[in-house]
């Protein structure tokens, strides 16, 4: 074969294939273009910023800067929490506010718990009907400093015996039971080996009004006035017997009972 031919039938086969491929693009439409609007992100679920504890505070601590809007699921804020739509002011608000009970990293704050406005810190945390009541104390007489407050107490009186026929020289008496501590002062001193511990030396004591005049009398007859550490698990004891003989005399108030060499006598407590 001459090789003009060659060339003439390769060229043909080259035209042939172009003109299929060029055939074969214009029967496929071209693909549509697709544009697709970015409109504004909303959350799955409607949120409230909520005023939050960013960090413990102790009872009677003031929040300072313990507070921050967290952003709370609206379907989960209680009428008792405190949003910014309410109160946008709330962070300055109560940055002075004084906690009535311990409150904890990550809860939301509720003004309950907070010392009402004109209120002192004891007042407050007082229950109706109660007295507040100080008495002196210190390690050895107080389950060694690890009372803190909102335990429940025993308080002990121990006084000399006058009794000549006293086989021992102190006379030991439980005077007051199930006895909750308001409060405790905390002072740091150092021991002999350079640790610094917590000392107590004043114990502030939820009572009644008998019971505060029991231990106002025993604070007078006492040599020494102990706290006894209870289990949690006998807060709920109701207690029947105290020492009401120290502030009445056969069931009659306002008369003290003094027990001296053996002997009974009542004097006037009060007019």
């Amino acid at each position: 074969m001459a090789a003009s031919r060659v060339i003439i039938l390769g060229v043909a086969v080259v035209a042939a294939a172009g003109a299929g491929y060029v055939a074969k693009n214009m029967l496929v439409p071209p693909a549509p273009k697709v544009v697709v609007e970015q409109g504004p992100r909303q959350p799955a679920i409607e949120l409230t910023d909520v005023l939050v504890l960013k960090n413990d505070v102790g009872m009677g601590e003031p929040l300072g800067n313990a507070l921050t809007w967290q952003a709370w699921p609206s379907g989960g804020v209680y009428p008792t929490f405190v949003t910014r739509a309410a109160n946008p002011e709330a962070l300055d608000k109560y940055r002075n506010s004084v906690a009535r009970v311990a409150l904890y990293s990550g809860e939301p704050l509720r003004t309950s718990k907070l010392v009402g406005e004109g209120q002192t810190f004891m007042s407050s945390v007082l229950p109706a009907g109660k007295r507040a009541v100080a008495t002196q104390i210190a390690a050895d007489t107080s389950a060694g400093g690890f009372i803190l407050p909102n335990d429940t107490v025993d308080v002990i009186m121990t006084r000399r015996s006058d009794s000549a026929t006293a086989t021992s020289g102190y006379v030991t008496a439980t005077i007051l039971k199930n006895i909750r501590v308001l409060a405790i002062d905390q002072t740091i001193q150092e021991d002999e080996q350079g640790k610094k511990t917590k000392v107590g030396e004043t114990a502030t004591l939820e009572l009644t009004p008998q019971q505060a005049e029991i231990i106002t009398v025993a604070q007078q007859m006492a040599d020494r006035l102990s706290l006894s550490l209870r289990s949690v698990a006998d807060a709920q004891e109701k207690i029947d017997d105290e020492a009401d003989y120290l502030v009445s005399g056969n069931g009659k108030r306002g008369t003290v009972r003094l027990i001296k060499s053996g002997e009974i006598s009542e004097v006037g407590a009060r007019k």
